[in-house]
This record gives C-alpha cells, structure tokens and sequence, in this order.
C-alpha cells in the first residue's frame, strides 16, 4: 500500500527554462541509469523477501518509494524545462524534413505529452522492464544496487556538469548526495548478511552452492587467453589470496588447458541445415 502527500520530496526550481536539458533529464527518468529502473528493482526486490527477511524488505520499500519520489522530482523538472519551448517546425522543415527537430526539443514532448515528461529515455525509447534485476537473491540483488546506484550517480553528476541553471543544479546535487547514500546502504547490506565485517563475505553468489560440486581446479584460476600467456602473471588477482578467503588465485594458460575439437552430431534432417544438394551424398 502506498500513501501520497501532494509535496515533492525537495523543491525544483528552474529560472532559465531549457527544453534541450529537458531532453537530456528524460534519461534521468526512463533510461537505463534511470529512476524508474531503481525504484522498480528494489520494489520488486522487496516483494521476492521471505517473512524472515522483513527488515531489508522494509528498507526496500523505503527506499523504492523515496525513487518514486525522484520521479516527481524529474517530471517535475522537464515540464519546467519546456515552459515556452517552441512549437513550430516551419523554419527547420524548409531546410529538411525533420532536421533541427525543433531546436532539439524531443518531439514527442510535444507531441504524445503536450510539454510533460514521459516513461521514455533521452532518446525517446521507452522505458524497458528488463533493466530491473530482482533475482530473489538478495547478496546478488545488493549487488546489482550498488551499479545501478553507481551508473546513477554518475549520470547525475554528468548532466551537473551540463547546466548552469541554479535550480537544476541544486536539484541535481541533492540526487547526487541519495546515490551516495544509498551506495553506502547497499553495501552496508552486503557486510550485514555476513557474519563479520567483510563484505565479501557473502561471495560468491550463491553461497549455498556445495563448494564439493564446484570445480575446484579453476574456481580461482585467473585464465590467460593472451597468445603469449604472460599477461597479469604477477597481478593482485592473480596469486595470493581469493577476496572471499577461501582459496588462492592461480594463473592459466587457455591453450595449455585446450579441449578437442567440437563433436556434435549430424544436422536433424527435420531443420534442413545440411548444405549436400538433394541427390547427392
């Protein structure tokens, strides 16, 4: 059940309306480092959780419903962007059809949405349900939380950097400062399902797998496929000891270790994949 109280969770203010930074916060909202994409994995992260685990799915649904948040934020921030965008494509379509695209408004700003944003990336491509990661696992769902927060907040720093309107910058700098909380919470999660301080812990992922049906000559065998086979002989991942601490990095060469040749059998007649002509053998 959610509830919804009619504030934004942090004021958005734009004084220089730009409608091509309108474009670009479009992938702030729908793409692949979106917040759409986070607010629905760790929702769907939180709904996969067993009783036993109602402590993380609590902060899950916190923290999706906080990204939904972000959301309003950033529509918010695109209508404001298109204030008084232009309408018109008289000028550019004498040149071309479609060249200028209205002064690098995304059409369908105005077209589908009549100046508002929409579930949609910078390019207009439509927000993608595969971009969420809710395995059910919950150490490989921290992970997977961590990039998506990471690739997050590096988007935001990069579209930081893109204006220099006061408002949006402040805008941006507050989601900048929850990407870095949330790094630190997810993180925090993955040393917490762990049974020290290490946070690797839980690594890897499945755990629960039976180390005894792992094959363990390459379980931590780093594999050259370099012709020479003398790349990072002597590096950290490599030799010493594996970061989870169950075992010892090694080095390979892929060509000492070479199986035969393929071996599979003849083409089913049934997929006509064999290239002989009929009547010949």
């Amino acid at each position: 059940m959610f509830y919804h109280e009619n504030k934004l969770q942090y004021d958005v203010e734009v004084e220089d309306p730009n409608p091509v930074f309108a474009k670009m916060l479009q992938q702030a909202i729908g793409g692949v480092e979106g917040e759409m994409r986070v607010a629905m994995q760790y929702l769907f992260q939180a709904w996969a959780l067993p009783p036993e685990h109602e402590k993380y799915r609590r902060m899950l649904l916190n923290t999706g419903a906080e990204e939904l948040g972000h959301i309003e934020m950033l529509a918010t921030a695109v209508a404001k962007n298109l204030e008084g965008a232009p309408l018109e494509l008289k000028g550019e379509m004498t040149q071309a059809v479609g060249a200028g695209t209205m002064n690098g408004i995304q059409p369908r700003q105005v077209l589908s949405s009549g100046l508002h944003a929409m579930a949609v990336d910078s390019d207009g491509v439509p927000f993608n349900g595969n971009y969420v990661v809710a395995s059910g696992n919950l150490a490989a769902d921290m992970t997977a939380n961590v990039m998506a927060e990471s690739t997050g907040r590096l988007l935001a720093t990069r579209l930081w950097e893109m204006t220099d309107d006061p408002g949006m910058k402040d805008m941006l700098s507050y989601l900048i400062a929850r990407d870095t909380m949330h790094q630190n919470q997810w993180l925090t999660v993955l040393q917490d399902l762990g049974e020290t301080d290490d946070p690797f812990e839980v690594f890897p992922i499945p755990d629960s797998f039976p180390d005894a049906e792992e094959n363990e000559e390459f379980n931590y065998a780093f594999m050259t496929t370099d012709v020479d086979g003398g790349s990072d002989s002597d590096a950290p991942w490599t030799q010493g000891t594996s970061m989870d601490g169950e075992g010892r990095f090694s080095h390979v060469r892929q060509r000492d270790l070479a199986g035969g040749d393929p071996d599979i059998g003849a083409p089913d007649p049934r997929t006509h994949d064999d290239p002989t002509p009929r009547g010949e053998d």
